[in-house]
């Protein structure tokens, strides 16, 4: 099985930075996407940033230019920095990897159990 355990989030003051950690383990043959989505109580899970294997990043507006995806293959983990928290960043969020198994097969969704980001004064 492949378990994603995602660390980091809690309370912040507005203007606040937070650093979510997301790492994959269990039967991994490697790791294609991995990225950070958040879902806000009564409105859906939205993408938040997306980072390719090869390091091409992906974010969404509301983001760009305050977070910063990054991964560290070896240990696969995924990162996501977040500066300048803005009360409308408050959101559970959820890591996720297209994880491939085994050499020579598809990539497979997982998600991890989600962090609570509270930005508030």
């Amino acid at each position: 099985q492949v378990q994603l355990v995602e660390s980091g989030g809690g309370l912040v003051q507005p203007g606040g930075s937070l650093r979510l950690s997301c790492k994959a383990s269990g039967s991994i043959f490697s790791l294609n996407a991995m990225g950070w989505y958040r879902q806000a109580p009564g409105k859906e899970r939205e993408l938040v940033a997306v980072i390719t294997s090869g390091g091409s990043t992906n974010y969404a507006d509301s983001v760009k230019g305050r977070f910063t995806i990054s991964r560290d293959n070896a240990k696969n983990t995924v990162y996501l920095q977040m500066n300048s928290l803005k009360p409308e960043d408050t959101a559970a969020y959820y890591c996720n990897a297209d994880v491939v198994r085994r050499r020579w097969t598809k990539g497979v969704d997982y998600w991890g159990q989600g962090t609570q980001v509270t930005v508030s004064s």
